[in-house]
């Protein structure tokens, strides 16, 4: 083989040129936060990609919860209410370059249909794609069909993306970015998608970094290696924001950290017990002390940020350990000889089992086990993956778990409510626990959630939910990020389905 002069020349001039790109080409953003890539299927850890804004479902909703276009670009149902048309966006190409066809939506419904995930809720008949539309025919009116159509489980991947048998093998989606590395479960490197049929974002690339521990986070975040830091511990985010080297972003959510009973269990299953067991708690205090905001106490599931489901007209729940052991002693428990309470020959010993991806859970886990203690309880701390609270509640082998449980993954907190206290409960909700009272409010409102009765249908359930307490409320979240100061436009979102990359920018010099 030989080169010539000119050759070469051209050769170290394309090298060089490619080094100016390089050289040009800004850092990407990066954003740090506890959580892991678990899965890539849209039913095991979906809201990973809508946040990164990789994937959409056909439905989208503001920071307000307000539905509205996604890659649908309308809809409307039936004068009967039991078809529902969604008009596609014309424009839109997944990120190998194929066009988004009626089909390749209606292929990605049918399998989320077939995997665990809120769609199950919906009374659905049949979908399929009519001269470019798709049609969802339902068995009865279910007005929740858009907002359920909004969730991360939802969302729509090109037919490439999946194996023959349905198994999601790569996220090819629709999004404003497309992912350009992957390292599960630590990393993922996203760029922008020119085709993406929105608004072309200013940010060129975003990676994310799952940090385990909170005060790693932290440095990360005062160091300059993170430019947004999230699951940031109460510490960690009044030191930061005393530094004043970032900014900190805070958002109330429509969340509440919450402890998951197991209702058929024998020290459970008494109402009465669940009862002492929330008199036990000082949620005042615990949240003044761990979450440094006792302002977030939880009175009752709801927080006040969910005006519609939020009551100020019930008892709230309050702090009373005489009063708790009063209760347990009705029901039979009697202190052993270690202060531990006793009935039956067997003592009051529970299994408290949490995670630490978000990092107050496990803190105020030992505040719990401190507090239940002093009434004769004694409860044990797992502290493992958060996918072992689920598990736990389908072989039945779960006794307390907890967890900070959104109640507006789906816009519309009706569909969360449905699949967690519905007469089979839910994963992250009830567990041997149904009320037919429940059910049949939330049957109600399902067919029509806007009717003169909703207000009461909404009353029903949270009074039957504070009074049997098949989960106990302990406190209302607010979100921190810490936020380099070379970004602007960033936003929390809520219902925390998106990180919103499209509307932040690099500062300009």
């Amino acid at each position: 083989m030989s080169f010539t002069f000119n050759s070469v020349r051209i050769a170290a001039l394309a090298v060089c040129s490619s080094i100016a790109m390089l050289a040009q080409a800004a850092p990407p953003l990066k954003i740090v936060g506890p959580w892991e890539i678990h899965s890539i299927d849209p039913a095991g850890n979906g809201v990973f990609f809508t946040r990164l804004q990789v994937a959409e479902s056909l439905v989208d909703a503001d920071t307000k919860s307000v539905l509205r276009p996604g890659l649908a670009e309308s809809w409307k149902v039936s004068a009967d209410k039991l078809s529902w048309r969604f008009v596609l966006r014309k424009n839109a190409f997944f990120h190998d370059g194929s066009p988004l066809t009626a089909q390749d939506v209606v292929r990605s419904l049918e399998i989320a249909r077939k995997k665990p995930g809120v769609i199950k809720t919906a009374p659905i008949k049949q979908i399929s794609a009519q001269k470019g539309d798709v049609i969802v025919e339902l068995t009865k009116p279910f007005a929740l069909l858009p907002a359920l159509l909004a969730h991360a489980s939802t969302q729509i991947l090109a037919p490439a993306s999946y194996a023959a048998d349905g198994n999601v093998k790569q996220v090819i989606a629709t999004g404003p970015y497309r992912i350009s590395q992957l390292a599960q479960p630590q990393s993922i490197l996203v760029e922008r998608f020119d085709k993406w049929w929105g608004k072309a974002p200013d940010i060129d690339a975003v990676s994310y970094l799952s940090v385990s521990r909170a005060e790693s986070r932290a440095l990360m975040a005062e160091s300059g290696q993170a430019d947004i830091t999230f699951g940031l511990d109460p510490v960690s985010v009044g030191r930061v924001r005393q530094k004043g080297s970032v900014q900190i972003v805070s958002v109330t959510l429509p969340r509440t950290i919450l402890v998951k009973f197991n209702a058929a269990h024998a020290a459970l299953k008494d109402v009465d017990a669940r009862r002492a067991i929330s008199l036990a708690i000082d949620r005042a205090g615990l949240t003044k002390a761990l979450l440094r905001d006792p302002e977030m106490a939880a009175t009752q599931l709801f927080p006040p940020t969910m005006a519609d489901w939020h009551r100020s007209d019930i008892p709230p729940l309050k702090h009373d350990p005489k009063q708790a052991v009063q209760l347990l002693a009705a029901l039979g428990w009697k202190p052993g000889s270690d202060g531990v309470l006793m009935r039956d020959g067997k003592p009051f010993e529970l299994t408290l089992r949490t995670f630490p991806d978000r990092p107050e859970l496990p803190p105020i886990a030992t505040a719990i086990q401190d507090q239940l203690r002093k009434v004769g309880i004694a409860v044990r701390v797992s502290i493992g993956n958060s996918s072992e609270i689920p598990a736990g509640h389908r072989d039945g082998t779960l006794e307390l778990g907890m967890g900070a449980r959104n109640f507006a993954l789906v816009p519309d907190p009706l569909v969360t409510l449905i699949d967690d206290y519905g007469d089979k409960g839910g994963d992250w909700g009830a567990m041997n626990w149904s009320s037919p009272v429940v059910t049949t409010a939330l049957q109600r409102l399902a067919v029509d959630p806007t009717d003169n009765e909703a207000r009461a249908h909404r009353a029903q359930v949270v009074t039957q939910l504070q009074s049997e307490l098949p989960v106990l409320p302990i406190a209302w979240y607010r979100q921190s990020a810490a936020v380099t100061r070379k970004l602007e436009g960033v936003v929390l979102d809520p219902l925390e389905r998106s990180y919103l990359l499209t509307e932040m920018r690099w500062r300009k010099p």
